[in-house]
């Protein structure tokens, strides 16, 4: 007997089938070490000494393995086909090795990219050896992280607030956000005009825009006001007399190109464009798909490995999408030969491959019956990415009509058509802050030839005003992160997140916003810590540690490189910023209360523009004036205080929006905005109230009595009107984690009870 090990039990399920009885597959369940979480995980003194510990929560998948392990001849180390994936094996290795569980087993390292029958059973027939330098290369980015976190975040304590944190990716992100919100903040709207005219030919209408007056070409900025766009127009039309005579007909065709196969980035960019996934939430749908689904007859992997910088598809590949493509839509939508794409990345991993279908020949509708909604959606968005990727060009035909009213003045009317639509036919990208529309939507005019006379129906001036930069979405931001080098493709969906986790940024509208917390913390780093988070020094350190992963670099000295100049800059920070340098920004304007310099400062409440002289001045006002303070607080409708019976009103406090007494400080009743959820399980405590659902200020949900302030039981986990069958305590609690499901749990810790609850059926993200 052979044991193979992977990362997750579902992984493990479809691989088992391929392997026959004389293997054993057994998941690690991710990681099994890691860094001890406290000082001195990584020692600078003595060459960056790392010292791991097994992961609590994993001790009894490595004691299955061990177990396992004993009844084999050899092992196979499974796990993914990249830096992590080497990292999980060479951790298990050192851990069975160091607990002297391995003896005399021959240990092999085998990866694929896909999981299908051929492609596992070629791995485990030529493995290979743990790859050290893969292994380095991740040790050295845990190392950097480690040391970024546990020597800035005490900083961050100390100079904003505690609770604070910094990372060596997520920063330079943040930075990102951030310079987008100043550009924002800065950014000065220019009112322009443009003149269109509404033109009729044989019964069809069209519009053309002003690209000429007078003789001289029409910029932007030419026409800046209403009264000037209105004096054209009139001259225009007096000029024109009701005709405009076309002067010239341009057409043109042009082919457009379809784009190349996913890679992780435009993967998470086109969930986020067509199917409003966030890039978390592709990851782990794509993590499905890739471990193997149940079609039918048994788990399957439907798609190859999801984190991948590479666009190239292997000849198997592409053979059977050609043919696919000449079944389904004829020879015609064959390009001669097969289509190859560069990859931008010039640290991509060759070997490995684009994201695609394992077999194209798996269609959308043969799975719809197998997979959940969400499953189905990505699928058929890699499924028909894949197949397009290798169809023939489309054809588009362009015609550009140039019309003169009078001399000197000439309208461009413009209009395409898709000729031939190749590609088109099962996939277009999607863009980013199109404006404008679609290059590609079909707008047709009427046939028109030099020297004819169409009729004038109408000119319009058309105001417009310049717009500010556009915040950032997931998917332009997963974009911005790829260009400037910023992580790797396995990181953009753990950046992102932990910037909102952290509560350095929101999404408003599907927009990143950064919050005050976020704008301080970005400033501190940007002043005192500008060399981590340049986007250079960042791009050039991914640059590094891929280095080290191919074998060019030692990561050694690379974390020397990296440790002294950055301890100096801690140190010298630690005792020469004061926590005002940090908190506070002046600003060009006087304290109107004591002639005092005023600042930009950062409060329990956000952001607010107080006077420098404080205490001894108590001057404050709002930062947006737009969000006066003086705004009259909502009355609420029908109702008045149940203790005085004043009017209630909707009032904004630290934590956010509640309704109060208009009879404040003489009456103090309060209640929250949104009536909270009755449980209708009895208070263990006092047995006077019941349980009900609230939110916390940082938006967790908690269950506490409703007697509330009079009783202060409180609940994280979901209360059960049942009894501990162990201690009698009044109620249980559901506890839902991902390692052991739900249970049913006595909250009296002292008592410990705890009992499966068996589910069915998945959740959706984050369930």
């Amino acid at each position: 007997m052979n044991l193979v090990i992977v990362e997750s039990p579902a992984k493990a399920k479809t691989i088992k089938k391929y392997l026959g009885p004389d293997f054993d597959v057994v998941a690690s369940y991710g990681h099994v070490r890691d860094l001890v979480p406290k000082e001195g995980a990584v020692d600078p003194e003595h060459g960056f000494a790392m010292k791991y510990q097994v992961i609590e929560r994993n001790e009894k998948h490595v004691q299955t393995i061990a177990k396992k392990l004993k009844g084999a001849e050899a092992l196979y180390l499974a796990t993914d086909p990249d830096r992590e994936g080497e990292a999980i094996s060479w951790h298990l290795f050192e851990l069975l090795k160091g607990r002297r569980q391995l003896g005399e087993r021959a240990v092999h390292r085998v990866v694929f990219n896909e999981i299908t029958k051929r492609a596992v059973q070629e791995a485990v027939a030529n493995p290979r050896e743990l790859s050290l330098d893969m292994v380095n290369a991740q040790q050295a980015r845990r190392a950097l992280d480690y040391l970024v976190g546990f020597n800035l975040s005490p900083l961050l304590w100390k100079k904003i607030r505690r609770g604070l944190s910094a990372g060596r990716v997520q920063s330079p992100a943040l930075r990102l956000i951030c310079e987008r919100e100043a550009e924002i903040e800065r950014f000065e709207r220019q009112e322009y005009w443009s003149i269109e005219a509404d033109a009729d030919k044989d019964a069809k209408r069209f519009v053309a825009k002003l690209i000429q007056l007078e003789g001289a070409k029409l910029e932007q900025f030419s026409i800046t006001d209403g009264e000037r766009a209105e004096a054209v127009r009139q001259q225009l039309e007096q000029a024109a007399a009701g005709t405009l005579v076309v002067e010239s007909v341009k057409r043109k065709q042009r082919k457009r190109h379809p784009a190349p196969p996913f890679t992780t980035s435009t993967l998470q960019q086109e969930a986020a464009r067509k199917l409003g996934f966030t890039a978390q939430r592709t990851m782990r749908v794509a993590q499905q798909l890739y471990e193997g689904v149940d079609v039918g007859a048994g788990a399957v992997g439907l798609i190859t490995y999801m984190r991948t910088d590479s666009v190239n598809l292997a000849q198997e590949a592409l053979e059977e999408i050609r043919q696919c493509v000449a079944d389904r839509y004829g020879a015609d939508h064959l390009p001669p030969q097969p289509r190859f794409f560069k990859t931008k990345s010039k640290n991509a991993q060759e070997a490995h491959e684009a994201v695609r279908p394992t077999s194209v020949l798996r269609d959308p509708a043969s799975l719809k019956a197998h997979l959940n909604q969400e499953q189905q959606r990505l699928y058929e968005l890699i499924w028909k990415r894949t197949l397009a990727c290798q169809m023939a060009h489309a054809l588009i035909n362009q015609v550009a009509v140039d019309l003169s009213a009078g001399d000197g003045n000439l309208f461009r009317a413009t209009g395409s058509m898709v000729a031939e639509p190749g590609f088109m036919r099962v996939y277009l990208e999607g863009r980013d802050d199109a404006k404008g529309g679609d290059d590609d939507e079909e707008r047709m005019l009427p046939e028109m030839q030099e020297g004819d006379r169409v009729n004038l129906l109408a000119i319009r001036p058309e105001q417009h005003f310049t717009e500010p930069p556009p915040r950032y979405t997931e998917a332009s931001l997963v974009k911005a992160l790829e260009e400037f080098g910023i992580g790797r493709p396995s990181t953009y969906a753990t950046i992102i997140s932990t910037l909102q986790d952290r509560e350095y940024v929101v999404l408003d509208k599907k927009r990143f916003l950064p919050t005050d917390v976020g704008r301080v913390v970005n400033r501190f780093l940007t002043e005192y810590f500008t060399s981590y988070v340049d986007y250079d020094f960042t791009a050039r350190l991914e640059d590094d540690l891929d280095a080290i992963s191919r074998g060019e670099v030692d990561w050694i000295p690379l974390l020397e490189r990296f440790w002294q100049p950055f301890k100096e800059q801690v140190d010298h920070t630690q005792a020469n910023v004061k926590r005002s340098d940090v908190t506070q920004e002046r600003i060009d304007e006087v304290c109107p209360k004591c002639g005092g310099q005023l600042s930009i400062r950062l409060g329990r409440n956000g952001r607010f523009i107080g006077c420098t002289n404080y205490p001894d001045c108590d001057y404050t006002r709002d930062l947006n004036p737009d969000q006066s303070e003086t705004e009259a607080p909502e009355v609420v409708e029908g109702r008045s205080c149940p203790e005085c019976g004043s009017p209630l009103e909707i009032k904004r406090g630290r934590y956010g929006k509640f309704i109060g007494c208009s009879a404040y400080p003489k009456c103090r009743h309060i209640e929250p905005l949104e009536k909270p959820e009755d449980t209708g399980v009895p208070c263990p405590k006092c047995g006077k109230g019941t349980l009900q659902k609230k939110k916390s200020r940082r938006g967790k949900i908690f269950y506490s009595c409703s007697t509330y302030p009079k009783c202060d039981y409180a609940v994280w986990d979901q209360p059960l009107d049942e009894p501990c069958p162990r201690c009698g305590w009044p109620i249980l609690t559901l506890k839902v984690t991902k390692t052991k499901g739900a249970s049913k749990v006595c909250p009296q810790k002292e008592c410990g009870y705890r009992a499966p609850v068996e589910q069915s059926g998945g959740g959706d993200e984050g369930g």
